[in-house]
């Protein structure tokens, strides 16, 4: 049967002062999205070496398809150094080159795209123009295509991210991205929902959702902005918070359930994501809908 929903880009291993965890926003999402209960594929490539095997196990083992996920045999597995500030908020180094720079054309990789109903893109896997390229083609076969921005300096180009931002039919952002691309559109001086509005209308893209951490999360989509405030919670990290927020949203829009209710099930997943440690903790429904009961 085919995926569902597709996940493109980097699979790597999240390295911690104390600790290691499977990451990549791409991988993380199609994990989370696969604990919900939709038929999941990644397109990535890892190395050939001891992490690869460990993230091809981390797949079959999480009921992710890795059928598209490729072995580089030169390139290692993608590794990012994880800093985390007393609060929780992490900083990133993320090695180049590595195996996901160089994900290439195949044609199953193209097969699954046009199968699926939804395709989960982000910024991060276009920094080399090898891997940019395969997602161009891809873009070019996607049905609903996500668009999680993700910038992560140096690792993008402005010209790279605008010619992205027009494939979408729904864009991630969080509040420093905003600021950015408001300040490459010319949105200046206004609230943050018009804001939202003139972003959708200059990149052409349909729905827009805002992350702001504690704050919640906002919605601009059918000329009606969303508006979930934050859910109160202790932040153990707040990696993969944004990952888990992004799946939980895909996952019950694709179940056809209304924006405000696709929006609040989604800070609830973030929410208790940052109260658990590493990208990926496991987090049952009931916990959700006690969250949200618990703050009405």
């Amino acid at each position: 049967m085919a995926s569902e929903i597709v996940c493109f880009g980097e699979t790597l291993w999240d390295i911690f002062p104390d600790r290691k965890h499977i990451g990549g926003a791409p991988l993380n999402v199609a994990s989370r999205l696969s604990s919900l209960g939709a038929k999941v594929s990644l397109i990535s490539r890892v190395g050939k070496d001891h992490l690869g095997k460990k993230i091809k196990t981390f797949l079959k083992e999480n009921d992710i398809s890795g059928a598209c996920v490729q072995i580089d045999p030169d390139l290692p597995t993608g590794m990012v150094t994880v800093d985390l500030d007393p609060h929780g908020s992490a900083t990133y180094q993320i090695n180049y080159p590595v195996a996901w720079d160089r994900i290439s054309k195949a044609e199953m990789a193209l097969q699954t795209t046009r199968d699926a109903s939804v395709f989960i893109y982000g910024s991060l896997s276009s920094r080399d123009p090898r891997s940019q390229n395969t997602l161009t083609e891809l873009l070019d076969k996607a049905n609903f295509k996500v668009f999680d921005v993700n910038l992560r300096p140096p690792h993008y180009s402005k010209e790279t991210i605008i010619k992205l931002l027009h494939q979408a039919d729904l864009l991630k952002i969080n509040d420093e991205e905003l600021e950015i691309l408001s300040n490459w559109f010319g949105i200046e001086n206004i609230s943050m929902e018009s804001g939202l509005k003139h972003l959708a209308e200059s990149t052409l893209t349909p729905s827009v959702c805002l992350t702001r951490g504690a704050q919640g999360a906002v919605l601009f989509s059918d000329n009606t902005i969303y508006n979930c405030e934050g859910l109160k919670i202790e932040v153990e990290d707040t990696v993969g918070a944004g990952d888990s927020f992004l799946a939980g949203l895909v996952y019950q829009l694709h179940m056809k359930t209304s924006k405000m209710q696709a929006l609040r099930f989604a800070c609830a997943l973030g929410a208790l994501v940052a109260s658990k440690k590493g990208a990926n903790p496991p987090v049952h429904l009931d916990e959700i809908h006690q969250l949200l009961k618990s703050q009405k």
